[in-house]
């Protein structure tokens, strides 16, 4: 019945049909999974999570429907990206479908409520992993300070932090990414961080593009470390265009899904080799099935994420994804999804 609903909202503008989508989620008309095989329960960062397949953030952006989600299967969910202030994004339209190549570009732009509303709905969240996803304003005048606000003002609120300096869709925003730059950000981050009570710390990732120069991933890496980052999420969207088929191949924005699944695959087996099991991967970008989450798996995540697949594969994808991968680490002996990690090397 929920994969039919799916079907039926791909005829609405994507935008609207994820309104919809969040509405009928809030209103308790979301699916819910039973309990998850044992073998794919897993630890993150010292997360425990109850399956390895989480929810990736631009779903829930404004923290309204974690728990639904949670009960739909997911085994962590990240909610934002969400901004100090609230900020309407760029114009309409920004969501394009590519359904001829199982793909997506948007040009968001943060949109979203700002951190009061979400601060609020967070406080009032039951169990299970929730992370928050933080940037900054697209007027900001000290952009390292929105994340220090960010970081601050949902301390002791969510399960993990992911430092998002790798979407396309804030001018400037990926130049955060470079040595001098990253080095200011997660040092002003770390110093935040050891300021606030220790019993909110948890984890904290940074989110990074695919996208990147020869020696920029070890860079990255080094400066994760020389922080005390716990993890990296490889990767966001990309601005590079492989051949697409779609009529809208041609918008600008981040394209995500199935077309960026090559890219997201090579870039997290060269940062397995440059982390060397010193800080937990997290794979994101094209995975859409139980294939494509073990195959990252083996490349060196500790756990995936997805969110594009599911416009196109709807609400039940996450089960398939689930018992799928389940199916395929029993097949090659693996005992649970951390004994798979890395395998390929």
């Amino acid at each position: 019945m929920h994969d039919l609903a799916a079907r039926v909202l791909r005829v609405l503008d994507p935008e609207d049909a994820h309104g919809v989508t969040l509405k009928g989620l809030e209103m308790g008309l979301g699916p819910r999974a039973g309990r998850d095989d044992p073998i794919l329960a897993t630890t993150l960062a010292g997360l425990a999570l109850p399956n390895c397949v989480g929810l990736a953030p631009g779903f829930d952006k404004n923290a309204q429907v974690f728990g639904p989600m949670l009960a739909a299967g997911f085994g962590f969910v990240e909610c934002g990206t969400v901004t100090p202030l609230p900020q309407a994004g760029n114009p309409r339209p920004r969501l394009f479908r590519l359904t001829e190549d199982q793909g997506v570009i948007n040009r968001m732009g943060f949109n979203n409520q700002g951190l009061e509303p979400f601060a609020a709905r967070l406080g009032k969240r039951g169990p299970g992993v929730i992370g928050a996803n933080i940037g900054a304003n697209k007027d900001a005048e000290d952009r390292i300070g929105d994340y220090v606000t960010g970081l601050t003002r949902l301390w002791g609120l969510a399960s993990y932090f992911t430092i998002n300096i790798s979407s396309p869709n804030t001018p400037g925003l990926r130049a955060l990414q470079t040595k001098a730059a990253l080095e200011e950000l997660l040092g002003r981050l770390a110093e935040t961080r050891d300021r606030l009570p220790a019993e909110g710390k948890v984890p904290m990732f940074l989110k990074v593009a695919p996208d990147l120069e020869a020696g920029e991933v070890e860079a990255i890496v080094e400066t994760v470390i020389a922080n005390g980052l716990n993890g990296i999420i490889v990767s966001n969207t990309t601005i590079g265009r492989p051949d697409l088929r779609s009529s809208h191949a041609g918008e600008t924005g981040g394209l995500s899904g199935a077309p960026l699944k090559a890219l997201a695959q090579q870039m997290m087996g060269e940062f397995h080799a440059a982390t060397a099991g010193r800080v937990a991967l997290i794979g994101a970008g094209g995975i859409a099935s139980g294939a494509d989450a073990y195959a990252r798996i083996r490349a060196g995540a500790c756990a995936v994420q997805l969110y594009s697949a599911m416009v196109f594969g709807g609400p039940g994808l996450v089960q398939r994804i689930k018992a799928d991968l389940a199916q395929r680490l029993r097949a090659d002996g693996f005992a649970n999804v951390a004994a798979a990690v890395g395998a390929n090397r």
